[in-house]
């Protein structure tokens, strides 16, 4: 089979602005970026504001494994296949972050014949968004430190600074850093450090932003320090949050491109789903509502990490319903999870793959709590035998739902068909959406809520340290705000090293900050970092590219 690039290379792409004439979008509501990009005026939602919203369907998976699960592949074939069976739809997707695309993980623009191009673009620098929030988040760090230089006008504590700068790269030397070394007009010396820039909370305020007055709303109510007396310090109370919305006034625009079957595609915003909450843009979703019919979009990694962020944190903000699930899942990934690992898992094992089922049941079990129908989708792999496939669908069928095979990766939307069909008929039953915890629970009942309900835990444990944040926030006011959990997403516990379902642990979170511009409240559980590192051997060791810009290696 030809690899990613090569059938990304070979597929005919229509031009952008064709993709945008087939939604309805008028030429003075996108602005092309090549032939092949477009961002999409925020003016676009104010003419469809009358129109009816489209079906919105959620994409989420498993917990992941080194087998794969092909959650990005899925959304996009389904997308594909919907239109195939005369449903208009779109896709919309987070942006890739180059951090895990020069590091383990890879590209994130689907694979095979259900991909978002220009894969390359997407993958890189694409049209500057995540350039535009890490400037943003740079500036609001110097003009931090330089408050504190400049005789510290608001009492700063530079031990209370909280925000640390940001680069879209992984990269542990960078984790912790002390600033201000040198002379005296270089600053004021303090202990900090760099995330992902995809960590940012400029990334999440973007993402759940309703338009551009409530983005510049957010911005304000960012809290980068703390002063002395341990009163909050706004980003408002600094004076720059018009500097910030001035680098991010292209940022806001969400970038339309399209799948290799020209399926329109909507991708913006990119925060990690462990350590922030790993959806798209509101904007994107809101967009996507108004041109569709259908509207499919993913949460990262798994469902109890993604799914329940979607659920718990960006459709009580932003207004939303979703009217159906897709939880994917592999024979592969299914059997890691009941023991097997490397090469053994091209051979049927039954036995293995009875063993961790467990782990896809926990996920439909968790899901149904929100009201919302579910459907499975097996992303088959050619080893996958007939009796394999057999057995996760009666087990399925066991628990009430039904499992649809699906082939997009190797055959596009034909191979989508009946999963689309299914979708189809979910959509069509009645649903109670309701998150898993009430909005007026304090904080410590909402994360103990989520470890109980989603994870399974006996119970939640706090550091000294987060007892002291817990308190702290909750004397501030943010008790109403919601819990995002900064968990492994290889379990349901805080050990990435128990897999499949298991019983008899507690969580432990070790530290809480709030993001009062996003809107929720971050808790960081086991030993998940806000700084990912490189691993032995880096993707990028195997990416080139040529005089004609051809490139390799990039998938």
């Amino acid at each position: 089979m030809r690899t990613d690039a090569q059938i990304a290379r070979g597929t005919r792409l229509e031009p952008i602005s064709a993709i945008a004439q087939s939604l309805g979008i008028e030429a003075d509501e996108y602005e092309p970026y090549g032939r092949d990009k477009a961002k999409l005026s925020l003016g676009l939602l104010d003419r469809l504001s009358g129109r009816p919203d489209g079906r919105l369907v959620l994409v989420t998976a498993i917990n992941p494994t080194p087998a794969g699960e092909g959650k990005t592949t899925t959304n996009v074939g389904l997308s594909m296949a919907l239109n195939r069976i005369g449903r208009r739809a779109v896709t919309t997707l987070r942006e890739p972050s180059m951090g895990p695309c020069f590091g383990l993980k890879g590209g994130a623009a689907g694979g095979g014949r259900a991909q978002v191009l220009p894969m390359e673009d997407i993958n890189l620098h694409f049209t500057g968004d995540m350039h535009a929030i890490g400037a943003a988040h740079n500036l609001l760090a110097a003009i931090v430190d330089n408050s504190i230089h400049q005789g510290n006008p608001l009492d700063i504590d530079p031990q209370r600074v909280v925000l640390r700068r940001v680069v879209d790269v992984n990269d542990r030397a960078l984790r912790n850093v002390v600033v201000g070394l040198g002379r005296r007009v270089d600053g004021v010396p303090r202990q900090s450090g760099y995330d992902i820039t995809v960590a940012s909370e400029i990334m999440a305020v973007l993402c759940l932003a309703s338009g551009f007055d409530d983005l510049k709303a957010r911005l304000g109510r960012i809290i980068p320090a703390y002063t002395r007396d341990g009163e909050p310090v706004t980003v408002d109370r600094l004076g720059v949050t018009g500097a910030l919305a001035l680098l991010l006034k292209d940022a806001v625009k969400p970038n339309l491109v399209q799948t290799t079957e020209n399926t329109p595609a909507i991708i913006h915003g990119g925060p990690f789903a462990n350590i922030a909450h790993g959806c798209n843009s509101v904007l994107a979703l809101r967009m996507g509502l108004k041109l569709a019919d259908y509207t499919i979009t993913e949460a990262g990694f798994g469902a109890d990490l993604g799914a329940e962020k979607f659920l718990d944190i960006v459709c009580p903000s932003a207004g939303l319903v979703p009217d159906a699930i897709v939880l994917v899942a592999t024979v592969r990934a299914l059997e890691f999870n009941g023991g097997v690992q490397g090469a053994a898992l091209d051979a049927e094992d039954l036995g293995a793959l009875d063993a961790g089922m467990v782990n896809l049941e926990q996920h439909l079990d968790n899901l149904a709590k929100f009201g919302v129908p579910v459907v499975v989708a097996v992303n088959e792999f050619p080893t996958d035998t007939a009796a394999e496939l057999d057995l996760v669908r009666e087990r399925c069928a066991e628990l009430g739902v039904r499992a649809v095979g699906s082939t997009v990766f190797a055959d596009g939307g034909a191979g989508g068909v009946e999963l689309a069909r299914a979708v189809v008929e979910l959509c069509e039953q009645p649903g109670e959406f309701t998150p898993i915890y009430d909005a007026e629970s304090s904080l410590r009942g909402k994360i103990e809520t989520v470890a109980r309900e989603i994870y399974r835990a006996d119970g939640v444990t706090f550091s000294s340290m987060a007892q002291r944040q817990l308190e702290r926030l909750s004397a501030q006011g943010f008790d109403e705000l919601p819990v995002c959990l900064a968990k492994t997403q290889y379990s349901f516990s805080d050990d990435p090293g128990l897999l499949g379902a298991p019983r008899g642990f507690t969580i432990t979170v070790r530290e809480l900050s709030v993001r009062a511009g996003a809107g929720f409240v971050v808790g960081l559980t086991g030993d998940v970092l806000t700084m990912p590192g490189l691993p032995s051997r880096p993707a990028a060791l195997d990416m080139d590219i040529d005089a004609d810009g051809r490139i390799t290696g990039l998938s």
